[in-house]
């Protein structure tokens, strides 16, 4: 497995490239957006470390520049930054995981080895799920085209906000507890936070939930969320 870390920070690279070719990764650094950019463009990688304050470009363009491409790459942010809307802003330039600095080495190992083996339901599969939209209320999900539908409005959707929405909508006004929906959109082998689930379904509800629309997506505080008007 190939891996591309960049980050300025010379004493967490060099610790950390050590650590992921002890574990059998081959390993790419650089220590600029400018370098890291062109690097991720031009190479072919199975990961993508990225520190999210960088000099010239910063990760998070480096992520968007990708994603527009069509790269699906799957990337993981370093960051010193915490907050709610942080994380929003890291999962809507495309990220699939955030890890907040400080961080534990065994922790970064695990989260790699999750993105590395993706679960099934990222890849191409049999369409058992195509053959019409989903509908609840006035919204409208076409799953295979990752667009929805609300009062004449089209919302384009990601991979993961298509995946969560699709799940939601198919279980209306029931309660899905947060380890449900973890199992059920990431899967047993991507290991994610609760935050990083509380910031993607408030980056949907941002997208779905327009003004002067009801609210479709509730929380149910320290259980989970229901869907439905």
């Amino acid at each position: 497995m190939q891996i591309l870390l960049v980050d300025d920070e010379i004493e967490l690279t060099e610790p950390l490239t050590h650590v992921l070719k002890r574990e059998g990764y081959a390993v790419d650094v650089a220590h600029d957006g400018a370098e890291g950019g062109t690097l991720a463009t031009r190479g072919s990688y199975d990961l993508l470390i990225l520190d999210w304050m960088l000099p010239h470009q910063s990760g998070l363009e480096i992520c968007q520049s990708l994603r527009a491409k069509g790269d699906t790459t799957p990337v993981l942010f370093l960051t010193a930054k915490d907050t709610i809307d942080d994380r929003v802003a890291g999962l809507d330039a495309g990220a699939d995981d955030y890890l907040v600095k400080p961080f534990e080495l065994r922790e970064l190992l695990a989260r790699v080895r999750a993105l590395l083996r993706r679960p099934p339901s990222l890849e191409p599969s049999v369409p058992v799920r195509s053959a019409a939209r989903l509908a609840v209320g006035d919204l409208e999900l076409d799953l295979d085209n990752q667009v929805a539908y609300r009062r004449g409005r089209t919302i384009e959707l990601s991979e993961k906000e298509s995946q969560l929405l699709d799940y939601l909508m198919r279980h209306p006004n029931q309660l899905l507890t947060h380890a449900q929906i973890h199992e059920q959109v990431w899967g047993d082998a991507e290991k994610i936070s609760s935050n990083v689930l509380a910031a993607q379904i408030r980056l949907l509800r941002r997208k779905i939930e327009g003004k002067g629309e009801s609210t479709l997506i509730h929380t149910v505080y320290g259980k989970g969320y229901r869907f439905g008007e």
